[in-house]
This record gives C-alpha cells, structure tokens and sequence, in this order.
C-alpha cells in the first residue's frame, strides 16, 4: 500500500504512515538482534501480552504507536539495546497480543504495563512511548508512579485537543473507513507479518479511543518523575500545545542561568525535518533518550 493511499484513507493521525511502505527497512534491526532475542507472553489483566527483551542492562520499556508493534522503532531498538535491557512491549490487539473484548483505553493499558512491570520483576523500569504508545506511557507514570523511574513521551500530547483539527477529525471519521484501511493493511508486509491481527477491529478501537475527549494537564502538573518530551519540527501536535506540555512540566518559566542551575527537571527536544510519521527513522530518537537516562538528577 502507498503511502499516499494509507493517508487518504486513515488521515495523518495514523502512527504506521510511514511504516507501512518502508516495513523491509524498519525490520532490519529486529531481525539483526533475532539471534539473541527473548520473547514471552505475560498473562496481565486477562490479556496474554507479548513482550521481547533484546539486549542487557537498565530495563527501558519501549510502547509502540497506533497499528504497528516492534518494527515501529526501527533504527532506535539497536541504537537503545547497546545499553540497555529493552523491553518492547505489543499492547492490546496489537502485533502478537490478542485482543480481548475490552475497549481500547490508554488507562486500560496503562495498566497492562504496569502490571507487566511487576510480572517481570522489575522494581523500576525506565518507559518510552511513541504517539499512542506515548499516552499510554504518560498514563502508566500517572497512575503507577512508584513503577516507573523515568519517561519519555515522543509525538504525543497530554489533552486531546493537543493534536490539530484535522488530526482528531480523522480519528473521528475511522469506523467510516475502517474495512478499506483493513483490507489495505492485509496485503502489506505488515498485514503478513501479523497475519492474526483483526484490522478492521482495531482500527475501529483506536478510533473510538483517540475520539475520547481527555485532558491530563492537572495530572502531569502533579508528576514528580523526570520526564522528556520529543516532538518532530513538523509533528501532528501543535507547537502551542507542546508548549503547554513542557510548562506543565516546570519547564519555560525562566532563564536557566549561566551555570544551567535554575533549568526544569523535564527535557524538550525537537527532531529537525521530521514528522510524526518518520520521528524514528534516524536514531535522533534514541541519542536524545540515552543522554536524558543517563543523565544524573
């Protein structure tokens, strides 16, 4: 399926965009690292979440957007995997994970990851979510806080009306499209990947989730954790919104002095000629992500 096809159909707000026509590239990665790859279903919640861990160190656990599963990180997996224990996680209904009969929520898996954190033993888990996968890592910190050490939100927002118009309108009109955007989907290397996957039913899921009207400013205003927001220049989240995001966070409100001193806890990087749809095709992701969990607070 093109690219241009996809968008005709789904609208921008669709995470996989860009990851459908360049699935071949995206999957070099992952099946470089298949040799010393562990993979598991967690029972968490009544769902058998399937989750692999690829490489050793801090646990970072890794949430994918809209659609797609692991391949979405493409480049950023091994970037992250040299030094890290990376978990990457396929939430509800997606990639290996079947679905139950249960709305998609970003509580509902929130929970699910929090719940995978303690099925896996882990105390602490350091978490990056991208675009859905983003709102539901914000959620996780939001209601599991003593789980998660440290997070990083990329393309996402913290209210709903934080993406443009057209953005949440086409969300809104995804049940109208969902069988052509299905059918579409079944035929591309990422429908023969997950041969299981029930697109159609997803798609009228997530949909009827980021249609939700939702606004978790005074929650984040609240969050003690460090946090790091990343955006691409030319996301589908308005730069007024990221603002907001970064200033309910403590950030933006002074300058930071000569020695840095007075900065905010929360880091704000911006991914240059990018977009919401490519943001992980270059490592830019995972170089602004090591630097933050390796930072000392």
């Amino acid at each position: 399926m093109q690219r241009r096809e996809f968008l005709a159909h789904a609208g921008v707000a669709m995470s996989t965009a860009a990851i459908i026509p360049t699935f071949a590239q995206a999957r070099q990665p992952l099946d470089a690292m298949a040799a010393n790859t562990k993979s598991g279903f967690a029972q968490v919640n009544g769902l058998q979440m399937y989750f692999e861990i690829h490489g050793d160190g801090e646990p970072l656990i890794l949430l994918h957007g809209g659609v797609a599963a692991s391949e979405v990180f493409g480049p950023n997996l091994l970037a992250l995997a040299k030094s890290r224990q990376v978990i990457v996680v396929h939430l509800q209904g997606h990639g290996y994970t079947k679905d139950i009969d249960r709305p998609l929520r970003f509580e509902s898996m929130a929970d699910d990851v929090g719940a995978l954190i303690t099925y896996l033993k882990l105390e602490k888990a350091d978490v990056l979510g991208y675009s859905l996968g983003g709102g539901v890592a914000l959620q996780a910190l939001i209601r599991h806080p003593a789980s998660v050490r440290r997070l990083i939100v990329v393309s996402a927002a913290m209210a709903h009306d934080g993406s443009y118009p057209e953005v949440n309108a086409a969300f809104d009109a995804m049940g109208v499209h969902a069988a052509q955007i299905a059918q579409n989907i079944k035929g591309s290397p990422l429908g023969k990947l997950y041969p299981e996957v029930n697109w159609e039913n997803l798609l009228r899921k997530i949909g009827q989730m980021e249609s939700q009207n939702f606004d978790w400013s005074a929650q984040v205003k609240q969050v003690k954790s460090p946090i790091e927001l990343i955006f691409a220049d030319a996301d589908s989240i308005r730069p007024e919104h990221i603002v907001a995001f970064y200033e309910a966070l403590g950030g933006g409100k002074r300058d930071a002095g000569l020695d840095g001193s007075l900065r905010p806890a929360a880091r704000l990087g911006i991914v240059p000629g990018a977009t919401h749809y490519n943001i992980l095709s270059t490592t830019m992701v995972a170089e602004m992500a090591l630097a933050f969990l390796s930072h000392a607070v």
